[in-house]
């Protein structure tokens, strides 16, 4: 069989894959906090026909001689650049300008025993996270729920530091950010601290937001629901305060939307079509020649 039958199919293979990464982007084209993935090729093993000779005193050298066997898929990237940003005046809904990412848990405990954001049996001081149970987005719509805790559409408590006997916020503390019942108005500052009104008209921090810190966020696992999880090779530099070196700040009453550019996506699209078309055209020659050879039997 001809090789270029195999590689007009090795080609369709990526191409195809190409197709669902765009279609995948172009469907979270309006997706808070989504990051768009990328496709690049590597070819396959070459087979070699002659090898390469070196020079001599009576002869020059001579190059190796090789076909190619096809392309292959070499990397699916997810591209974190930022996205474009959009106003909401919703208090509770943070964009990020710069590197980081909203850590959020969904199983907190206590000493053992389950958490409660109501502020009992110890409040929300000292919480031990399950790191398999911990997070990352960049989609920062947060709501209050019933108990005044701030969480995702998910019921995720949005991770923080709690502020400290010394009325400074400690950041070896890590909590769910929390507001109390009676607080009349609460606002969030660009390097994430939360101060709220109380009953008395008071001025009162109810603790910072963290912004988890990567290498490489390229690294991170989609976990869908706009989450990622950490992997080995994120580079997880721990939690930090926003506004900080190499930290992003935060601002509120916006959200980050989608860094997806339909334009490039539909340029792409046609570079995908147009590649996986000409594959097809490698097949259906081969496929000619071979008819061809069959024919000269009668």
């Amino acid at each position: 069989m001809l090789r270029s039958m195999y590689a007009g199919i090795s080609g369709m293979k990526g191409f195809q894959t190409k197709l669902d990464v765009i279609g995948n982007n172009i469907s979270n084209v309006n997706t808070t906090g989504f990051k768009k993935g990328r496709v690049t090729f590597q070819d396959l093993m070459s087979q070699m026909t002659s090898g390469a000779q070196g020079a001599t005193d009576t002869r020059g050298g001579v190059n190796p001689s090789q076909v190619g066997l096809g392309s292959q898929t070499g990397t699916i990237d997810d591209l974190h650049t930022q996205g474009f940003r959009q106003t909401t005046n919703n208090p509770l809904d943070f964009a990020l300008e710069g590197d980081g990412m909203f850590a959020v848990a969904s199983d907190i405990e206590r000493d053992g025993n389950s958490f409660d954001a109501s502020g009992e049996n110890g409040g929300i001081d000292d919480i031990n996270l399950n790191e398999s149970s911990v997070f990352y987005t960049r989609a920062g719509n947060f709501y209050l729920d019933s108990n005044g805790s701030i969480v995702n559409p998910d019921g995720m408590y949005l991770m923080g530091f709690a502020q400290g006997n010394d009325d400074k916020i400690d950041t070896d503390n890590i909590s769910a950010l929390q507001i109390p019942e009676e607080a009349q108005s609460f606002s969030v500052q660009s390097n994430g601290t939360v101060n709220y009104i109380d009953a008395d008209g008071n001025t009162q921090v109810a603790g910072q937001v963290a912004l988890a810190n990567f290498s490489n966020p390229a690294g991170l696992q989609k976990d869908g629901n706009n989450l990622f999880l950490n992997s080995e090779n994120a580079g997880y530099n721990g939690l930090s305060q926003p506004d900080s070196e190499g930290v992003a700040s935060i601002v509120s009453g916006a959200l980050e939307m989608s860094n997806v550019d339909l334009a490039s996506e539909f340029t792409e699209m046609i570079t995908a079509q147009r590649g996986f078309q000409a594959n097809t055209r490698t097949i259906t020659t081969s496929d000619e020649i071979l008819q061809e050879l069959v024919n000269l039997k009668r």
